[in-house]
């Protein structure tokens, strides 16, 4: 079942600074300076030329254009055309969102709900469909199908594998790191691995999905950032981050957004074998009922 690894592809630019901050810290120093002069200044950026923003990050024009041609535009003037509609967009939403209540309680409330359904939009936008229907594919015709991750991926993964089990999949997902690393590398070429990383990086999440895939398992990666160790390593490359959010930390806000794409594979898994999905679902509510007054 395994496939040589594959670029991650960020589908379409709708969600332009989630997909700039998916690709830097793939980036190298120039191009990271510019990366960040599009995100901190997005709103000057728009009405700059690439040379004046080649100088706001210290670098050439040519730097300017090769940065946004390997964000996937075809140049900086698609760049900022994009990102000239996202802010048009995104000030329309904020405009229709309700008032802020005077309360400071409920306006925290409300700012961080509105914060976490931004997180989600935006990782529905860096989707590729190609990518999620692989993914799709190889879930529900696989054997058996190993949740790792570590940190505050690891209750995203034990989450995953008791919902998939529910619909008839064979799911797992260890709590101990030495576990995942054995069952890893107990998976045959009929299995999945499904890695969950924020930042790609996490040395024992790479080593466990290494054993996986040194086992002939196909390999699937769950993460914020299009570049980094994990994306080498893995056949499929599913990339949901956010754009930087003031009001929480970074790796809270794709929390969320990684839960939602683990919600809609399950969904997706569930209709490609509606049958195996119904009884699974019956026999998972009946024991629920056990349970309850």
């Amino acid at each position: 079942m395994t496939i040589p690894p594959a670029k991650p592809d960020l589908g379409s630019p709708r969600e332009v600074q989630a997909r700039i901050r998916a690709h830097l810290p793939g980036l190298q120093a120039a191009d990271a300076r510019v990366a960040r002069v599009l995100l901190d200044q997005p709103n000057v950026v728009i009405y700059k030329s690439a040379s004046e923003v080649g100088e706001l990050a210290e670098t050439s024009s040519a730097t300017v254009v090769r940065c946004a041609q390997k964000m996937g535009f075809k140049g900086f003037h698609d760049l900022k055309l994009a990102l000239a509609n996202e802010l048009a967009v995104f000030e329309q939403a904020r405009a229709a969102e309700p008032p802020v209540s005077g309360d400071p309680r409920i306006a925290v409330l409300q700012q961080i709900t509105q914060a976490g359904a931004e997180s989600v939009r935006d990782a529905g936008a860096l989707v590729a469909p190609a990518a999620f229907d692989a993914v799709v594919d190889a879930i529900a015709a696989a054997r058996r199908v190993l949740f790792l991750g570590v940190g505050t991926s690891a209750p995203l993964c034990q989450d995953a594998a008791y919902r998939f089990a529910a619909i008839g999949v064979l799911a797992e997902a260890p709590a101990d790191v030495h576990v995942q690393h054995v069952v890893a590398r107990l998976l045959t070429g009929d299995d999945v691995c499904v890695v969950v990383s924020h930042t790609g990086s996490t040395r024992e999440t790479l080593a466990a999905a290494s054993a996986a895939r040194d086992a002939g398992a196909t390999t699937v990666a769950i993460t914020s950032f299009a570049s980094s160790p994990l994306t080498e390593l893995v056949d499929h490359v599913i990339v949901a981050g956010t754009r930087e959010l003031a009001l929480r930390l970074e790796a809270m806000a794709s929390r969320l957004a990684h839960l939602a794409l683990l919600d809609a594979l399950l969904v997706a898994v569930a209709g490609r074998d509606e049958s195996r999905s119904q009884a699974a679902l019956e026999l998972y509510t009946d024991v629920l009922g056990e349970h309850r007054l």
